[in-house]
């Protein structure tokens, strides 16, 4: 068996995106936008509707953005919640976000976290998850979630993890509908099945409204 090496690599696109920004953002809902700029993005180059990034939850810095590069990359755990986290530890050069000495960071994620996504959140260090689109909103047009207890945001919140949900949920879920109504692939781990259409990996690009 031959040596097999992964990089996480984001798209030329998000630097595009960020060049000549300041890449300030001080209120959540500028946060979100820019995170739903990677969502819409992501869908117009063969990805998926979900962006994320992580900023310093006081001075509204940008320290990563992400997004989900699953279709890209052939690899189910690269979800854009963890893709932010892997190059936000990346970037401070430490597997804890909430260490000592460092800021407080904030998650913001253009839909409620999969289960897995969640799972990782308590281990990420950050200290603030911000959300656009729900649960259900997601689940709605395919997406299997995976299995999330009801009360997860009083769960995170128990570990001094503050949740605020329902940021620009309209815009994000028209994101996700722009997905479907492209023809993207709805691809569920549960069942190792993609439910296959017109926007299949290296197929079309798009519709023509990117």
């Amino acid at each position: 068996m031959k040596s097999v090496s992964y990089t996480i690599q984001l798209p030329q696109w998000v630097d595009d995106i960020l060049r000549g920004s300041e890449n300030i953002y001080p209120t959540v809902e500028e946060r979100m936008e820019l995170a739903l700029t990677f969502a819409a993005s992501n869908i117009c180059n063969n990805g998926s509707p979900f962006g994320a990034a992580i900023f310093e939850r006081d001075s509204g810095r940008l320290i990563a953005p992400g997004v989900n590069l699953v279709l890209q990359t052939n690899c189910s755990v690269v979800h854009a919640e963890i893709v932010a986290i892997m190059l936000a530890q990346q970037q401070v050069a430490n597997f804890d976000l909430g260490a000592a000495g460092l800021p407080d960071y904030e998650l913001v994620s253009t839909t409620e976290p999969c289960a897995m996504c969640l799972g990782a959140i308590p281990w990420s260090g950050i200290s603030s998850l911000v959300c656009g689109a729900r649960d259900e909103d997601a689940r709605i047009i395919g997406f299997d979630e995976g299995d999330k207890p009801a009360d997860w945001p009083q769960k995170l919140r128990s570990r001094a993890i503050s949740v605020t949900r329902d940021i620009h949920r309209a815009k994000a879920k028209a994101i996700l509908q722009q997905y479907v109504d492209a023809g993207g692939i709805i691809y569920n781990g549960r069942t190792g099945q993609f439910h296959k259409t017109l926007f299949a990996q290296g197929g079309e690009e798009n519709d023509g409204r990117c």
